[in-house]
C-alpha cells in the first residue's frame, strides 16, 4: 500500500443512501411545488448535515420548510435503518480485502447511530470498531471543514500527509482536501451521474476512481 491509512466517507461511498435519500428529497419538493430533479438534489444538498443542510434546501426553494418535512425525513430514516441500504458495488469484498493491520477509519457527517446500524446490516463493524467517526458528535466543525478528517487521523495515530481519503460528495472532497490528506474521488454510487468525477476532480480531488477496483489500482 502506498499510505499508512485510509479514511472513509460512508454515505456515497460504503452504501447507496446518497441516492435514497435524495431522491426521497427532490420527490417531496417537486410534490410540495418546486420541481427538484434527483440530480438537482445531489447537485445542492449532498454531503451537507445539520443547519447547513436545512439552510441550502430553504435556499433553493426561497422559503422556510413545512413541518412535514422533518416527519418525512424521520420516516425514511427509520424504514432505512431497519430495512437497511445497499452497499456500494464492490465497497464490502474491498473492506475485506485489506491487510488486518492496516488502520483504517470512518469520517462521517452521520450520527453514530445511523453508521453503526448500517454496518451491521453489511456485517462490517468489527473492521472499523472503535474507528467511527461522526461530524455530529465529535468536532464543532464538519463538512467542509477539515475537522473530522484531523481528528480521526489523530485517533488512529497516522499523520494526515500518510493518509488516503475515499469521498463521494463535493462537500466531502473540500474538506478532504483541506485536511492534506491524498483525496481519492469516488464516482462508483448509483448517485453518480454523468460529470461526477470531473466535479470532485475541479474541486481538488487528486485521483478519481470509477470503481473499488479503481481504488485498489489507486492504492497499491
Amino acid at each position: 500500500m502506498k499510505y499508512d491509512a485510509i479514511i472513509f466517507d460512508f454515505d456515497g461511498v460504503l452504501i447507496e443512501s446518497e441516492y435514497v435519500g435524495n431522491k426521497q428529497i427532490a420527490d417531496y419538493l417537486t410534490r410540495i411545488g418546486h420541481p427538484t430533479s434527483v440530480e438537482e438534489s445531489m447537485r445542492e444538498f449532498m454531503g451537507l448535515a445539520g443547519r447547513d443542510f436545512l439552510e441550502a434546501i430553504e435556499h433553493w426553494i426561497g422559503r422556510p420548510l413545512p413541518a412535514d418535512f422533518h416527519e418525512e425525513r424521520r420516516a425514511e430514516d427509520a424504514r432505512a435503518l431497519a430495512e437497511g441500504v445497499g452497499a456500494v458495488a464492490g465497497a464490502v469484498a474491498f473492506i475485506e480485502s485489506l491487510p488486518a493491520d492496516l488502520p483504517r477509519a470512518i469520517a462521517s457527517s452521520s450520527s453514530p447511530e445511523w453508521i453503526d446500524a448500517h454496518l451491521d446490516h453489511l456485517k462490517l463493524r468489527h473492521h472499523f470498531e472503535g474507528r467511527i467517526f461522526s461530524g455530529r458528535r465529535d468536532v464543532s466543525r464538519g463538512k467542509p471543514a477539515p475537522d473530522i478528517y484531523l481528528h480521526a487521523a489523530a485517533a488512529i495515530g497516522v499523520p494526515i500527509d500518510r493518509l488516503a481519503i475515499i469521498e463521494d460528495s463535493p462537500v466531502g472532497v473540500t474538506g478532504a482536501v483541506a485536511s492534506g490528506a491524498f483525496v481519492i474521488g469516488l464516482a462508483a454510487g448509483n448517485h453518480c451521474f454523468d460529470g461526477h468525477g470531473e466535479r470532485l476532480k475541479a474541486l481538488g480531488a487528486h485521483a478519481i476512481a470509477h470503481s473499488f477496483e479503481g481504488v485498489a489500482r489507486l492504492l497499491s
